[in-house]
């Protein structure tokens, strides 16, 4: 993360809005080797980045909020409760590790907003027309098709 007036206390929080921040004690990095360009460099460093984190745990998620995310992204989250978020984009292990948690600001913030309620509504005449004269324009196509006699 750049210092780019950040004040010490922010940085010990990953700050999605105003009212959502995450304490950086809730996320566990975990490194590995690898995989990739990098030639010799790649097999002597870890540079992997696996971020997991307990949402189920966590207490700075609305439960609305908590309960949209758990159902959109139950395939990330494992029988502990932890999402787990993974980089190995880069070369380097800090950037990487800013790669899990700008991914993870992505996946919570595509949950904050609830979804529209959607409005039930009826085709309106003309639309019924048409889609039945479509349906005898296209009966009408396949019946001229067939061999005469054949009824």
């Amino acid at each position: 993360m750049s210092s780019k007036n950040i004040s010490p206390n922010e940085e010990r929080f990953l700050v999605l809005t105003r009212s959502v921040k995450i304490p950086r004690d809730e996320f566990r990095f975990i490194t590995s080797t690898s995989s990739g360009p990098g030639g010799q460099h790649v097999n002597k460093t870890s540079t992997k980045v696996q971020l997991r984190w307990n949402v189920q745990s966590t207490c700075c998620l609305r439960d609305d909020v908590r309960e949209r995310f758990l159902k959109k992204y139950s395939r990330r989250i494992n029988q502990e409760g932890e999402l787990l978020v993974t980089s190995q984009r880069y070369r380097s292990q800090l950037r990487n590790r800013d790669d899990c948690l700008e991914k993870l600001s992505e996946l919570i913030r595509s949950v904050l907003v609830p979804p529209k309620k959607r409005k039930p509504t009826r085709p309106s005449r003309a639309s019924k027309e048409r889609r039945l004269k479509e349906k005898k324009k296209q009966s009408q196509r396949k019946q001229s098709r067939k061999p005469p006699g054949d009824d």
